[in-house]
């Protein structure tokens, strides 16, 4: 079966602020994050960098094939970093921009990364956007860039329905720009079940429109009290596809910070050893869908290599 992770971090040195709080690394994996010391990354990681050649070892061992990444404010920006990353391992690696969208004038460094740069698409962390829009005259020229140029939008809605609101209004827009919403439409409602939220069911829908997709990014994390094998998890990811199929939804494990609760690959088996899914809802879920919508090529032949422990 091939696997791709749909949502995954690489970062060199985490070292930003938002909203005014600092975000900065702290020995064996720790860091001071917007006020408070949390657990960052594993332990084992005691430098604090989150590099391509670790998170490889991880998905040699779990048999993870490629892997996307995106980018997030509270991580900083990475662009200089992960242009080496693709570089470096272009058939194993999708990685997204990030243009610091929290200042006017943001379209121009967009277009010199979609266009100098080359990078394929652009990551917008929508939950953290503060009172931006999503469509601002500046924000809608984005869109239509990266339209026109064939590049992919990853983003992550706040809860609620005003973002999706928003966003509908680009994809109306912006028929042909490809989106790839993330965290499973935030999926975690902690007293109303998602899907019986009107809102999450209105985020959920977005991806009826033929180019817009939903990876599930951290839905261990968004279901980490409940812990592996997370069946409201296998049921949040039933109902987004009884709404809009199979075919529109993909894995991601939100990589590395989910991995200081569980390994890396209980992050998907839970996934593959779920009786409540097809091996073709699998299929389409741990890969295929991903593999269409990045276009990624040949893929490497990973066989599954015994632990010490069997």
């Amino acid at each position: 079966m091939t696997i791709i992770d749909a949502h995954s971090h690489l970062w060199y040195t985490q070292d930003t602020e938002w909203n005014g709080k600092r975000i900065a690394p702290l020995p064996n994996g720790r860091a001071m994050f917007l006020g408070e010391e949390r657990q960052m990354l594993p332990p084992f990681m005691i430098d604090g960098h989150n590099t391509a050649e670790v998170f490889l070892s991880n998905m040699d061992y779990a048999q993870v094939q490629a892997a996307v990444v995106v980018q997030e404010f509270i991580d900083g920006q990475q662009n200089d970093y992960l242009r080496e990353v693709m570089a470096k391992y272009p058939k194993r690696f999708f990685c997204f921009g990030m243009a610091d969208y929290l200042k006017d004038g943001f379209c121009d460094e967009a277009r010199r990364l979609l266009v100098d740069d080359g990078f394929p698409g652009l990551a917008i962390p929508g939950h953290r956007l503060l009172d931006r829009s999503l469509v601002s005259d500046e924000m809608m020229q984005m869109f239509h860039l990266m339209e026109q140029e064939g590049k992919l939008l990853s983003i992550t809605l706040k809860d609620g329905d005003e973002q999706a609101a928003e966003l509908n209004e680009v994809i109306e827009e912006c028929p042909q720009l490809k989106i790839a919403i993330g965290h499973l439409c935030m999926a975690d409602q902690p007293v109303t079940p998602p899907w019986d939220d009107p809102s999450w069911l209105m985020q959920v829908g977005l991806a009826f429109n033929d180019n817009v997709y939903i990876e599930c990014g951290g839905i261990t994390w968004l279901y980490n009290t409940e812990f592996y094998p997370f069946p409201s998890a296998v049921r949040a990811l039933k109902e987004a596809a009884s709404m809009v199929g199979w075919e529109k939804l993909m894995w991601g494990s939100d990589y590395p910070r989910t991995i200081t609760a569980i390994t890396y690959r209980m992050s998907y088996d839970f996934i593959t050893k779920s009786r409540e899914l097809t091996d073709e809802q699998k299929r389409l879920l741990l890969g295929e869908n991903a593999r269409r919508l990045y276009g990624f090529g040949e893929l490497p032949e990973l066989p599954y290599v015994k632990n010490m422990s069997e």
